[in-house]
């Protein structure tokens, strides 16, 4: 198809032929109608990957798709985009033929579109995501003989929904709640630390705590990540380590070698690790351990460091504080869990 259109719109025709005729299958044709005049714009839509793609390796759609227009996916979260996002809300509704929201409902529709959009000052543009909630919310409203669909209405769908994905995320939890995989939610340790990470299933993710331990002993100044060793660590994950011993050389061993060996490792992780939000919390575990600090386990640290010392902001830092939360509720919260994020983060909160 894709070939075919682009021959149309080459010769401004359209050309009758067989499949036969195009791979050139056949050598006579009894019949062979006249091409039809044709004077058509298309326009073409679809995730930016797939122009990427197409612009690196189809020579000829440059030349016949010659006006590109990137759109954003999110919007600012203003007064006057507010008001335009409850009547995007209106328009859906009217469209789709199912029940008016009253006001608490448009707010929550609105709040959650902050949350997909994974920022407290942003609005998700995902129209198809925002038109199935919709459709489930006025689900729940029917099943309760309501005409209009209500807060609980859509605060109900969007529980379902997250109840519906949540079968490995669960699991993941039961494993730690029952001891199978070691993470201390109190007390303290030394050489130890909470660090989070996040899971991408399709289009759900959930935050997972992970064990980060520290050996220090006389060296030579090296810091081996076992994760790169054993060839479980991502590019940038490795980036990151590198980048932590650039800043503790740089710190403490400026004018004199660092008489230092360390090593650092995810327990119980047996697949591949990347990113570099942990690396914040492997500086805390090493100053723990060079330094035989005790470090509260009730807190979990997710950050990047640079060869400043300085901490930068790091993706999916909500999911990442409600799975740590979500095991702290399951053992009983004390008043003193927390979790310890990027200043730069705090406007991306979109919590539970």
């Amino acid at each position: 198809a894709w070939d075919g259109l682009k021959r149309t719109l080459s010769s401004g025709e359209i050309k009758i032929e067989s499949l036969e005729q195009m791979l050139s299958l056949v050598s006579t044709i009894s019949l062979e109608p006249e091409p039809a005049p044709l004077d058509i714009k298309v326009v073409l839509t679809g995730e930016p990957l797939l122009y990427y793609l197409l612009k690196e390796y189809d020579p000829e759609f440059g030349l016949l798709f010659k006006v590109s227009a990137d759109f954003s996916e999110d919007t600012d979260r203003s007064a006057e985009n507010t008001l335009l996002y409850a009547r995007l809300i209106s328009m859906l509704q009217k469209r789709e033929k199912i029940r008016a929201l009253n006001r608490d409902a448009v707010a929550r529709v609105i709040e959650q579109a902050s949350c997909m959009a994974d920022d407290a000052e942003k609005l998700s543009l995902h129209v198809e995501t925002l038109s199935d909630l919709l459709h489930e919310a006025n689900y729940r409203a029917g099943k309760d003989n309501s005409g209009l669909i209500r807060l609980r209405d859509v605060q109900c769908a969007i529980d379902k929904r997250r109840y519906r994905q949540e079968r490995i995320r669960d699991r993941m939890q039961e494993h730690i709640t029952r001891g199978i995989q070691l993470i201390d939610t109190s007390g303290e340790k030394t050489a130890q630390v909470n660090a989070l990470s996040v899971i991408q299933l399709g289009d759900y993710a959930f935050g997972r705590p992970s064990r980060i331990t520290a050996t220090a002993r006389l060296g030579k100044g090296d810091v081996v990540d076992i994760e790169r060793e054993a060839e479980l660590g991502g590019h940038i994950h490795s980036k990151g380590v590198l980048i932590l011993s650039s800043y503790l050389a740089n710190q403490y061993a400026r004018n004199c070698p660092l008489p230092l060996s360390a090593s650092l490792v995810f327990e119980q992780s047996y697949g591949m690790i990347d990113g570099d939000s942990a690396s914040a919390a492997e500086l805390c575990v090493l100053l723990s351990a060079i330094g035989d600090i005790p470090l509260k386990q009730s807190l979990a640290a997710t950050g990047s460091i640079n060869q400043l010392g300085e901490i930068q902001a790091i993706g999916g830092v909500n999911e990442k504080i409600e799975g740590y939360f979500d095991i702290c509720r399951k053992r009983g919260l004390s008043g003193e869990q927390g979790v310890i994020i990027p200043a730069a983060n705090s406007i991306h909160l979109m919590l539970r």
